[in-house]
């Protein structure tokens, strides 16, 4: 008896609070305001949303100076530094900032912990905009470190009180063993009280481990520039399983596919609409006949953002 083709879908998947916060910060902005509306970086990193806000008359850059003085903008979800808010203040730009909260908080941390004469090692990706936006808080007191290596040439460290800080979207496992090295060698080193690693990598992280095991191909919805999506295809392959990363189901090939792929794993990451993850289940049951949907669920997700406060007032004057 053939076995049935099944697709096992991790929940939770896709959008988290952030990013809904942030895309729905930029659609309500241009209901407020006129296009061309300015966004400072990808609101998220995802092409789908990128494109999708571009046809509605959002222009993302990566420099404030391309923005003519006087207009509006919007930060991203990812954060960014002190410099940048003083550019927009010389450039008399009206700011709505869409920063996720969680990112926030590292920001603050950071802040907290400089002024308080700490040395900080940040753990998190050097290139990556969230981790040049919290290093940007305190400079002279960052290093950034990004595996294990990093840490075998970390310089002596003068300072007697030292801490570490996290990127919101890393791995969960590898940061952990990343923690313990530090701690290894400095063993005066504090941490934050709550993990730095938000709730949404951790639990589609957790989700993606229950179902590595069940599944002969994993697919995980995301950007190639996202670094929770890219870290959930790496955890996979970690346990052994074959994943790749789409955008869309554009991107899948037929040659992934073949008869020994009975059983599929789907997922997607934190700024992955639900409505691609839609359009692939259904590719996915009429190219290659997955028919049967099995939910794998590890948590449910309850929270959520208000609107960046100044647009809230923004848009009680103009009654949206």
């Amino acid at each position: 008896m053939l076995r049935q083709k099944t697709i096992y879908l991790a929940n939770p998947r896709g959008f988290c609070a952030g990013v809904d916060r942030a895309i729905e910060t930029v659609e309500t902005a241009l209901k407020i305001f006129n296009p061309p509306l300015y966004v400072k970086h990808e609101i998220v990193h995802n092409k789908n949303v990128v494109e999708n806000l571009k046809s509605k008359g959002v222009i993302f850059v990566e420099d404030l100076e391309e923005i003519p003085c006087n207009n509006n903008v919007i930060f991203s979800a990812h954060g960014v530094s002190p410099k940048v808010w003083e550019i927009a203040e010389k450039r008399k730009l009206n700011v709505i900032d869409a920063t996720c909260p969680l990112v926030t908080k590292v920001h603050l941390e950071a802040k907290r912990l400089a002024k308080s004469g700490f040395r900080i090692i940040f753990i998190g990706h050097k290139n990556h905009v969230e981790t040049i936006g919290t290093f940007g808080e305190a400079p002279d007191k960052i290093i950034i470190i990004e595996n294990e290596k990093d840490i075998d040439e970390l310089p002596p460290i003068k300072e007697s009180k030292i801490a570490y800080l996290t990127q919101t979207t890393l791995s969960v496992r590898e940061t952990a063993n990343l923690i313990n090295k530090l701690k290894d060698k400095y063993t005066q080193i504090i941490g934050p009280k709550t993990s730095d690693i938000c709730y949404a990598t951790t639990n589609r992280q957790e989700a993606v481990s229950k179902i590595a095991n069940k599944v002969d191909l994993l697919l995980v919805i995301g950007s190639k520039n996202s670094s929770n999506s890219n870290r959930l295809r790496e955890l996979a392959e970690s346990c052994g399983t074959k994943s790749k990363l789409i955008d869309n189901y554009f991107d899948i090939k037929n040659d992934w596919f073949s008869n020994e792929i009975l059983s599929i794993g789907l997922t997607a990451g934190a700024s992955a609409p639900e409505n691609i993850i839609l359009e692939v289940i259904q590719y996915l049951k009429e190219t290659h006949g997955f028919s049967r949907i099995k939910e794998i669920s590890v948590k449910d997700e309850t929270l959520t953002f208000q609107l960046p406060l100044k647009l809230k007032n923004i848009q009680k004057e103009h009654s949206i």
